[in-house]
Protein backbone atom coordinates (compact mmCIF):
# COMPACT_ATOMS: atom_id res chain seq x y z
CA UNK A 1 0.00 0.00 0.00
CA UNK A 2 1.45 3.41 -1.02
CA UNK A 3 1.71 5.57 1.69
CA UNK A 4 -0.46 9.26 1.36
CA UNK A 5 1.74 11.98 0.27
CA UNK A 6 3.52 13.96 3.03
CA UNK A 7 2.43 17.43 1.97
CA UNK A 8 2.44 20.70 4.75
CA UNK A 9 0.55 24.10 3.68
CA UNK A 10 2.40 26.77 1.74
CA UNK A 11 2.69 28.96 5.11
CA UNK A 12 4.72 26.15 6.66
CA UNK A 13 8.21 27.17 7.80
CA UNK A 14 10.96 24.52 6.46
CA UNK A 15 14.73 25.44 7.92
CA UNK A 16 17.48 23.13 9.28
CA UNK A 17 19.78 23.85 12.53
CA UNK A 18 23.25 23.90 13.53
CA UNK A 19 25.16 25.47 16.68
CA UNK A 20 28.03 27.42 16.46
CA UNK A 21 30.55 25.23 18.89
CA UNK A 22 29.36 22.46 16.70
CA UNK A 23 30.26 23.98 13.29
CA UNK A 24 32.08 27.38 13.51
CA UNK A 25 36.13 25.97 14.16
CA UNK A 26 38.12 29.02 14.32
CA UNK A 27 37.62 29.23 18.10
CA UNK A 28 41.22 31.28 18.47
CA UNK A 29 40.74 33.38 15.21
CA UNK A 30 38.79 36.83 14.80
CA UNK A 31 38.60 38.09 18.61
CA UNK A 32 37.26 35.14 20.03
CA UNK A 33 37.72 34.58 23.42
CA UNK A 34 37.38 30.77 24.78
CA UNK A 35 34.38 29.24 25.95
CA UNK A 36 33.77 25.99 28.81
CA UNK A 37 33.47 23.58 26.12
CA UNK A 38 37.67 24.98 24.55
CA UNK A 39 38.16 23.91 28.50
CA UNK A 40 36.56 20.78 28.48
CA UNK A 41 37.45 19.22 25.20
CA UNK A 42 41.07 20.21 26.53
CA UNK A 43 40.73 17.73 29.39
CA UNK A 44 42.05 14.40 28.67
CA UNK A 45 38.97 12.05 28.78
CA UNK A 46 36.20 14.10 28.75
CA UNK A 47 35.63 13.72 24.80
CA UNK A 48 35.56 10.40 23.08
CA UNK A 49 38.68 10.51 20.66
CA UNK A 50 39.93 12.96 21.98
CA UNK A 51 37.87 15.07 19.52
CA UNK A 52 37.22 19.05 19.75
CA UNK A 53 35.64 21.80 18.39
CA UNK A 54 38.85 23.69 17.14
CA UNK A 55 38.24 23.34 13.37
CA UNK A 56 34.34 20.98 13.69
CA UNK A 57 33.15 22.21 10.19
CA UNK A 58 35.09 25.23 9.54
CA UNK A 59 31.78 27.14 9.11
CA UNK A 60 33.25 30.25 10.07
CA UNK A 61 35.72 30.32 6.63
CA UNK A 62 33.18 28.40 4.96
CA UNK A 63 29.94 29.71 5.55
CA UNK A 64 29.34 31.23 1.79
CA UNK A 65 29.66 27.54 1.09
CA UNK A 66 27.30 26.38 3.42
CA UNK A 67 24.57 29.15 2.82
CA UNK A 68 24.40 27.87 -1.21
CA UNK A 69 23.96 24.21 0.01
CA UNK A 70 20.95 25.64 1.90
CA UNK A 71 19.27 27.71 -0.93
CA UNK A 72 20.27 24.53 -3.15
CA UNK A 73 17.79 22.79 -0.23
CA UNK A 74 15.22 25.11 -0.28
CA UNK A 75 14.50 26.06 3.11
CA UNK A 76 13.26 29.41 4.21
CA UNK A 77 14.76 29.44 7.71
CA UNK A 78 18.14 28.68 9.04
CA UNK A 79 18.58 28.41 12.91
CA UNK A 80 22.31 28.69 14.29
CA UNK A 81 23.45 30.08 17.38
CA UNK A 82 25.60 33.21 17.99
CA UNK A 83 28.98 32.51 20.33
CA UNK A 84 29.11 34.33 23.32
CA UNK A 85 32.58 34.18 23.72
CA UNK A 86 33.03 35.39 19.72
CA UNK A 87 30.69 38.30 20.50
CA UNK A 88 31.82 38.97 23.78
CA UNK A 89 35.34 37.25 24.46
CA UNK A 90 34.66 37.73 28.20
CA UNK A 91 31.45 37.76 28.50
CA UNK A 92 31.07 41.19 29.57
CA UNK A 93 31.99 44.54 28.71
CA UNK A 94 31.98 45.90 24.86
CA UNK A 95 31.32 43.59 22.08
CA UNK A 96 34.36 42.38 19.76
CA UNK A 97 33.83 44.00 16.42
CA UNK A 98 35.46 41.29 14.31
CA UNK A 99 32.89 38.91 15.74
CA UNK A 100 29.74 41.28 15.20
CA UNK A 101 31.17 41.20 11.94
CA UNK A 102 31.19 37.75 11.23
CA UNK A 103 27.48 37.13 12.17
CA UNK A 104 26.64 40.16 9.48
CA UNK A 105 28.05 38.42 7.09
CA UNK A 106 26.46 35.48 7.67
CA UNK A 107 23.29 37.15 8.26
CA UNK A 108 23.82 39.40 4.82
CA UNK A 109 24.87 36.44 2.82
CA UNK A 110 21.46 34.62 4.23
CA UNK A 111 18.75 37.26 3.08
CA UNK A 112 20.68 37.45 -0.53
CA UNK A 113 19.56 33.59 -0.51
CA UNK A 114 15.99 34.31 0.23
CA UNK A 115 16.55 32.28 3.65
CA UNK A 116 15.58 34.07 7.29
CA UNK A 117 18.17 33.93 9.90
CA UNK A 118 16.86 32.34 13.32
CA UNK A 119 19.26 32.56 15.80
CA UNK A 120 19.59 30.74 18.97
CA UNK A 121 21.28 33.49 21.73
CA UNK A 122 23.40 30.78 23.81
CA UNK A 123 23.68 26.98 22.74
CA UNK A 124 25.74 26.22 25.77
CA UNK A 125 29.33 27.60 24.96
CA UNK A 126 29.26 30.02 28.29
CA UNK A 127 32.74 32.28 27.77
CA UNK A 128 35.17 30.66 30.42
CA UNK A 129 35.86 34.24 32.30
CA UNK A 130 31.89 33.75 33.43
CA UNK A 131 32.29 30.58 34.33
CA UNK A 132 35.14 30.89 36.44
CA UNK A 133 33.55 34.04 37.95
CA UNK A 134 30.21 31.24 38.83
CA UNK A 135 28.90 30.66 35.59
CA UNK A 136 25.47 29.74 35.75
CA UNK A 137 25.49 29.24 39.86
CA UNK A 138 25.46 32.69 40.11
CA UNK A 139 23.13 35.43 39.95
CA UNK A 140 25.18 37.99 37.92
CA UNK A 141 25.25 35.72 34.80
CA UNK A 142 21.60 36.79 33.96
CA UNK A 143 22.55 40.54 34.06
CA UNK A 144 25.33 39.76 31.77
CA UNK A 145 23.24 37.37 29.56
CA UNK A 146 20.84 40.52 29.60
CA UNK A 147 23.47 43.22 28.19
CA UNK A 148 24.14 40.33 25.57
CA UNK A 149 21.03 40.10 24.30
CA UNK A 150 20.75 43.79 24.01
CA UNK A 151 24.23 43.87 21.81
CA UNK A 152 22.52 41.56 19.56
CA UNK A 153 19.37 43.15 19.16
CA UNK A 154 21.31 46.61 18.52
CA UNK A 155 23.19 44.96 15.69
CA UNK A 156 20.74 42.32 14.01
CA UNK A 157 17.15 43.43 14.98
CA UNK A 158 16.64 45.02 11.62
CA UNK A 159 17.43 41.52 9.97
CA UNK A 160 16.30 39.17 12.18
CA UNK A 161 13.25 36.90 11.75
CA UNK A 162 13.02 34.70 14.70
CA UNK A 163 14.90 34.96 17.83
CA UNK A 164 15.48 31.91 20.47
CA UNK A 165 16.95 33.11 24.19
CA UNK A 166 18.67 29.42 25.16
CA UNK A 167 19.10 25.99 24.29
CA UNK A 168 18.09 23.50 25.95
CA UNK A 169 18.64 24.80 29.80
CA UNK A 170 17.88 21.13 31.32
CA UNK A 171 20.93 19.66 29.50
CA UNK A 172 23.23 22.10 31.01
CA UNK A 173 21.72 21.95 34.28
CA UNK A 174 21.42 17.86 34.06
CA UNK A 175 24.47 17.24 31.95
CA UNK A 176 26.90 20.17 32.34
CA UNK A 177 26.66 21.37 36.30
CA UNK A 178 24.67 18.12 38.07
CA UNK A 179 26.17 14.65 36.11
CA UNK A 180 29.16 16.37 34.55
CA UNK A 181 29.14 14.36 31.36
CA UNK A 182 29.11 18.03 29.60
CA UNK A 183 31.26 21.27 29.89
CA UNK A 184 31.80 22.46 32.34
CA UNK A 185 32.07 19.37 34.24
CA UNK A 186 30.27 20.08 37.51
CA UNK A 187 28.88 16.63 39.78
CA UNK A 188 26.89 18.58 41.93
CA UNK A 189 23.60 16.55 41.47
CA UNK A 190 20.32 18.69 42.95
CA UNK A 191 23.04 20.96 44.32
CA UNK A 192 23.04 21.91 40.49
CA UNK A 193 19.16 23.30 40.74
CA UNK A 194 20.29 27.13 40.58
CA UNK A 195 21.39 26.56 37.05
CA UNK A 196 17.59 25.76 36.01
CA UNK A 197 16.85 29.35 37.65
CA UNK A 198 19.25 31.23 36.38
CA UNK A 199 18.97 30.17 32.64
CA UNK A 200 15.11 30.67 33.12
CA UNK A 201 16.60 33.65 34.74
CA UNK A 202 18.54 35.10 31.99
CA UNK A 203 16.08 33.79 29.37
CA UNK A 204 13.44 36.28 30.73
CA UNK A 205 15.97 39.17 30.81
CA UNK A 206 16.96 38.66 27.56
CA UNK A 207 13.29 38.23 26.14
CA UNK A 208 12.86 41.79 27.52
CA UNK A 209 16.14 43.25 26.33
CA UNK A 210 15.53 41.90 22.69
CA UNK A 211 12.07 43.46 22.54
CA UNK A 212 13.45 46.83 24.12
CA UNK A 213 16.30 46.64 21.30
CA UNK A 214 13.79 46.20 18.51
CA UNK A 215 13.26 42.44 18.33
CA UNK A 216 10.25 40.72 17.52
CA UNK A 217 9.55 37.44 17.26
CA UNK A 218 10.64 36.15 20.24
CA UNK A 219 10.74 32.18 21.55
CA UNK A 220 13.39 30.06 23.68
CA UNK A 221 14.21 25.87 22.42
CA UNK A 222 13.36 23.80 24.62
CA UNK A 223 13.89 20.12 24.83
CA UNK A 224 11.08 17.85 25.91
CA UNK A 225 9.97 14.20 25.39
CA UNK A 226 7.40 11.41 27.45
CA UNK A 227 8.55 9.95 30.41
CA UNK A 228 7.24 6.55 30.30
CA UNK A 229 6.98 4.50 34.13
CA UNK A 230 8.76 1.48 33.47
CA UNK A 231 5.64 -0.78 34.84
CA UNK A 232 2.36 0.58 36.83
CA UNK A 233 3.63 -0.53 40.50
CA UNK A 234 3.64 2.85 42.63
CA UNK A 235 7.27 2.67 42.92
CA UNK A 236 8.04 2.85 38.99
CA UNK A 237 5.38 5.86 38.52
CA UNK A 238 6.12 7.87 41.07
CA UNK A 239 9.70 8.05 39.86
CA UNK A 240 9.19 8.66 36.42
CA UNK A 241 6.58 11.68 37.89
CA UNK A 242 9.33 13.04 39.55
CA UNK A 243 11.68 12.85 36.51
CA UNK A 244 8.85 14.24 34.63
CA UNK A 245 8.45 17.22 36.28
CA UNK A 246 12.43 17.65 36.49
CA UNK A 247 13.46 17.05 32.79
CA UNK A 248 9.72 18.28 31.15
CA UNK A 249 7.87 21.21 33.61
CA UNK A 250 10.71 22.41 35.74
CA UNK A 251 11.88 23.48 32.50
CA UNK A 252 8.24 24.62 30.65
CA UNK A 253 5.60 25.86 33.79
CA UNK A 254 7.78 28.69 34.75
CA UNK A 255 8.27 30.42 31.01
CA UNK A 256 4.59 28.92 29.84
CA UNK A 257 2.84 29.71 33.44
CA UNK A 258 4.88 31.46 35.76
CA UNK A 259 5.86 28.44 38.34
CA UNK A 260 7.39 25.66 38.72
CA UNK A 261 5.90 22.22 38.53
CA UNK A 262 6.09 21.26 42.21
CA UNK A 263 6.56 22.92 45.62
CA UNK A 264 9.66 20.78 46.35
CA UNK A 265 11.96 22.28 43.21
CA UNK A 266 10.06 25.71 43.84
CA UNK A 267 12.03 25.80 47.29
CA UNK A 268 15.28 24.63 46.32
CA UNK A 269 15.75 27.49 43.78
CA UNK A 270 17.77 30.66 44.89
CA UNK A 271 15.43 34.27 45.34
CA UNK A 272 13.33 36.44 44.97
CA UNK A 273 11.70 33.20 43.23
CA UNK A 274 8.10 35.12 43.33
CA UNK A 275 9.60 38.04 40.90
CA UNK A 276 11.79 36.15 39.03
CA UNK A 277 9.15 33.98 37.74
CA UNK A 278 7.18 37.30 36.57
CA UNK A 279 10.34 37.96 34.22
CA UNK A 280 10.75 34.31 33.23
CA UNK A 281 7.28 34.06 32.18
CA UNK A 282 7.41 37.41 30.15
CA UNK A 283 4.82 36.27 27.05
CA UNK A 284 6.74 35.04 23.93
CA UNK A 285 5.86 34.81 20.28
CA UNK A 286 6.91 30.96 19.79
CA UNK A 287 7.54 28.01 21.76
CA UNK A 288 10.56 26.07 20.37
CA UNK A 289 10.34 22.55 21.23
CA UNK A 290 13.14 19.88 20.15
CA UNK A 291 12.49 16.17 20.72
CA UNK A 292 14.22 13.05 20.10
CA UNK A 293 13.15 10.50 22.04
CA UNK A 294 10.90 9.28 24.88
CA UNK A 295 12.97 8.26 27.85
CA UNK A 296 11.46 5.08 30.56
CA UNK A 297 11.98 5.51 33.99
CA UNK A 298 11.47 3.40 37.28
CA UNK A 299 12.55 3.40 40.51
CA UNK A 300 15.99 2.72 41.51
CA UNK A 301 17.18 -0.80 41.36
CA UNK A 302 21.11 -0.30 42.03
CA UNK A 303 21.90 -2.09 38.51
CA UNK A 304 20.96 0.74 36.04
CA UNK A 305 21.02 0.06 31.92
CA UNK A 306 23.52 2.01 30.70
CA UNK A 307 22.63 1.40 27.33
CA UNK A 308 19.35 3.60 27.88
CA UNK A 309 21.85 7.09 28.78
CA UNK A 310 24.31 6.24 25.93
CA UNK A 311 26.36 4.89 28.22
CA UNK A 312 26.49 7.11 30.48
CA UNK A 313 26.53 5.21 34.25
CA UNK A 314 23.86 7.44 35.96
CA UNK A 315 25.02 7.96 40.04
CA UNK A 316 23.36 6.42 42.77
CA UNK A 317 21.50 7.83 45.29
CA UNK A 318 18.68 8.68 42.77
CA UNK A 319 15.06 8.87 43.48
CA UNK A 320 14.91 7.04 39.43
CA UNK A 321 16.76 5.10 36.91
CA UNK A 322 16.42 5.30 33.33
CA UNK A 323 15.69 1.86 31.68
CA UNK A 324 16.13 0.35 28.04
CA UNK A 325 13.68 1.05 25.88
CA UNK A 326 14.69 -2.17 23.68
CA UNK A 327 11.33 -3.09 22.07
CA UNK A 328 12.13 -0.32 19.72
CA UNK A 329 14.41 0.12 16.67
CA UNK A 330 17.52 2.35 17.58
CA UNK A 331 19.51 5.01 15.88
CA UNK A 332 23.21 4.76 15.21
CA UNK A 333 23.80 7.09 18.51
CA UNK A 334 21.37 3.96 20.50
CA UNK A 335 17.94 6.08 20.38
CA UNK A 336 14.78 4.46 20.22
CA UNK A 337 13.10 5.91 17.24
CA UNK A 338 10.00 6.47 18.42
CA UNK A 339 7.67 8.56 16.42
CA UNK A 340 4.33 8.17 18.15
CA UNK A 341 6.19 10.05 21.03
CA UNK A 342 6.45 12.91 19.19
CA UNK A 343 2.77 13.47 18.84
CA UNK A 344 2.48 12.75 22.68
CA UNK A 345 4.54 15.56 24.27
CA UNK A 346 2.69 17.66 21.34
CA UNK A 347 -0.62 16.72 22.76
CA UNK A 348 0.73 16.86 25.64
CA UNK A 349 1.68 20.90 25.69
CA UNK A 350 -1.60 21.71 24.02
CA UNK A 351 -3.37 20.14 26.87
CA UNK A 352 -1.12 21.36 29.58
CA UNK A 353 -1.08 24.70 28.89
CA UNK A 354 -4.16 25.69 26.85
CA UNK A 355 -4.16 29.79 26.12
CA UNK A 356 -0.63 30.10 27.64
CA UNK A 357 0.58 28.17 24.85
CA UNK A 358 2.11 30.27 22.17
CA UNK A 359 2.70 28.79 18.26
CA UNK A 360 5.09 26.36 18.85
CA UNK A 361 8.07 25.50 16.25
CA UNK A 362 9.90 22.32 15.90
CA UNK A 363 13.04 24.05 16.44
CA UNK A 364 15.01 20.42 16.50
CA UNK A 365 14.59 17.21 15.31
CA UNK A 366 16.70 13.99 13.70
CA UNK A 367 18.76 11.35 13.88
CA UNK A 368 22.41 9.36 14.38
CA UNK A 369 22.92 7.70 11.02
CA UNK A 370 26.46 7.15 10.46
CA UNK A 371 26.21 5.85 6.61
CA UNK A 372 29.73 7.66 4.84
CA UNK A 373 29.76 7.85 0.96
CA UNK A 374 29.76 4.74 -1.07
CA UNK A 375 31.37 5.95 -4.66
CA UNK A 376 30.55 9.82 -4.17
CA UNK A 377 26.74 8.48 -2.58
CA UNK A 378 25.43 8.57 0.95
CA UNK A 379 22.56 6.37 1.01
CA UNK A 380 20.94 7.54 4.00
CA UNK A 381 17.66 5.55 3.61
CA UNK A 382 17.37 4.74 7.42
CA UNK A 383 17.40 8.56 7.93
CA UNK A 384 14.89 9.59 5.36
CA UNK A 385 12.64 7.17 7.08
CA UNK A 386 12.76 8.37 10.22
CA UNK A 387 12.35 11.60 9.23
CA UNK A 388 9.00 10.49 6.79
CA UNK A 389 7.75 8.74 9.86
CA UNK A 390 8.22 11.76 12.26
CA UNK A 391 7.30 14.50 9.80
CA UNK A 392 3.80 12.09 9.36
CA UNK A 393 2.95 12.03 12.74
CA UNK A 394 3.71 16.06 13.13
CA UNK A 395 0.98 16.56 10.39
CA UNK A 396 -1.15 14.34 11.94
CA UNK A 397 -1.00 16.46 15.24
CA UNK A 398 -1.54 19.51 13.42
CA UNK A 399 -4.53 18.31 11.34
CA UNK A 400 -5.80 17.39 14.77
CA UNK A 401 -5.27 21.41 16.24
CA UNK A 402 -1.97 21.82 17.46
CA UNK A 403 -0.56 24.75 16.29
CA UNK A 404 3.06 24.20 14.98
CA UNK A 405 4.15 26.73 12.63
CA UNK A 406 7.71 25.08 11.16
CA UNK A 407 10.26 22.42 11.37
CA UNK A 408 14.21 22.49 11.29
CA UNK A 409 15.92 19.45 10.90
CA UNK A 410 19.00 18.96 13.25
CA UNK A 411 21.22 19.26 11.04
CA UNK A 412 22.59 20.67 8.19
CA UNK A 413 26.31 19.11 8.86
CA UNK A 414 27.65 16.48 10.25
CA UNK A 415 29.09 17.64 13.40
CA UNK A 416 30.92 18.04 16.68
CA UNK A 417 28.67 16.04 18.78
CA UNK A 418 29.85 17.24 22.33
CA UNK A 419 31.12 14.40 24.46
CA UNK A 420 30.75 11.44 21.69
CA UNK A 421 33.43 13.88 19.30
CA UNK A 422 32.87 13.22 15.86
CA UNK A 423 31.41 9.98 16.33
CA UNK A 424 28.04 10.75 15.25
CA UNK A 425 26.12 12.18 12.21
CA UNK A 426 23.50 13.92 12.10
CA UNK A 427 23.73 15.92 8.65
CA UNK A 428 21.82 15.82 5.99
CA UNK A 429 25.87 16.61 4.99
CA UNK A 430 27.98 14.26 4.80
CA UNK A 431 31.39 16.09 6.22
CA UNK A 432 34.84 14.61 5.77
CA UNK A 433 36.34 16.12 8.72
CA UNK A 434 39.90 15.75 6.86
CA UNK A 435 39.57 17.64 4.12
CA UNK A 436 36.19 19.61 4.72
CA UNK A 437 34.17 18.00 2.04
CA UNK A 438 30.70 18.57 2.01
CA UNK A 439 28.68 15.59 0.15
CA UNK A 440 24.87 16.20 0.37
CA UNK A 441 23.23 12.61 1.40
CA UNK A 442 20.30 11.05 0.01
CA UNK A 443 18.19 12.46 2.80
CA UNK A 444 19.04 15.83 1.76
CA UNK A 445 17.44 15.21 -1.80
CA UNK A 446 14.76 13.96 -0.08
CA UNK A 447 13.71 16.83 2.09
CA UNK A 448 14.65 19.50 -0.95
CA UNK A 449 11.80 17.30 -2.65
CA UNK A 450 9.28 17.23 0.50
CA UNK A 451 9.65 21.12 0.72
CA UNK A 452 9.06 21.85 -2.63
CA UNK A 453 6.22 19.45 -2.53
CA UNK A 454 4.31 21.68 0.39
CA UNK A 455 4.84 24.67 -1.50
CA UNK A 456 2.97 23.61 -3.90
Amino acid sequence: MTAEPLVFGPDFRWGVSTSAYQIEGAVAEGGRGPSTWDTFCAEPGRILNGDTGDVACDHYHRYADDVALMADLGVDTYRFSFSWPRVQPSGQGPANPAGLDFYDRLIDSLLAAGIQPAPTLFHWDTPQALEDAGGWLSRDITSRFADYASILADRFADRVALWMTINEPMVITLMGYSLGAHAPGKKLLFDALPVAHHQLLAHGRAVQALRAGGASTIGIASNHAPTWPASDSAEDVAAAGFYDALVNWLFADPVLLGRYPTEDLAAAMPGPVAEDLEIISTPLDFFGLNHYAPIRVGAPTGSPDTSATDGFTMPAGLPFEPRELDDYPKTDFGWPVVPAAFGEILRTFKDRYGDRLPPIYITENGCAINDGPVDGVVADQRRIDYLDSYLRVLKQAIDDGVDVRGYFQWSLLDNFEWSVGYSQRFGLVHVDFETQARTPKASYHWYRDLIAKSRG
